[in-house]
């Protein structure tokens, strides 16, 4: 059998095409606030397989990851029958540590729903704390940051919550 071969890394990532699900639809007729997260965790699921940290990552080496900190801007509601995807963008990485930035678009007007950038940290499951990702993720981390490093920086990262200046 030969080796598995390496993943290519678009810059950005591009999720496959998701179904808003009806359930997730609220009384104001659009996709509730909660589930744009969903919908951006299918998209980074997406990429942690191509990097190496899907369920097979936990598996063997139990060890996983947990989002410490994310910041969601809803620019444009979703409805029922809007079909989305996910753009993701590594901003940068450490040996704990993955910072990216996603864009939710609609999948054929490829407008701009909503954005998230997040903080995550490799977690060791066993003892329950922070601990490095295995070199075949950081190897895999390299190879798509130097994909993504060509990619501007993307409007709205590195924002804050906050009230705006009473002037």
């Amino acid at each position: 059998m030969g080796e598995r071969s390496e993943p290519v890394f678009a810059a950005p990532f591009v999720s496959s095409v998701m179904k808003i699900e009806p359930q997730w639809i609220d009384y104001n007729g659009h996709l509730n606030v909660a589930y744009y997260n969903v919908l951006f965790d299918r998209a980074v699921d997406e990429v942690y397989e191509l990097i190496g940290l899907g369920p097979a990552y936990l598996e063997r080496h139990k060890h996983s990851t947990m989002v410490v900190e994310a910041h969601v801007r809803y620019l444009r509601e979703l409805k029922l029958e809007d079909p989305v995807r996910a753009t993701v963008q590594l901003l940068g990485y450490d040996a704990k540590r993955i910072h990216l930035f996603e864009e939710l678009r609609h999948a054929t007007g490829n407008w701009v729903s909503a954005t998230s950038e997040s903080m995550t940290l490799g977690v060791d499951m066993t003892a329950k704390k922070v601990a490095p990702f295995h070199d075949s993720v950081l190897r895999l981390l390299k190879r798509m940051q130097a994909a993504h490093a060509v990619l501007p920086r993307p409007d709205g990262a590195g924002r804050s919550v906050r009230m705006p200046d009473k002037r």
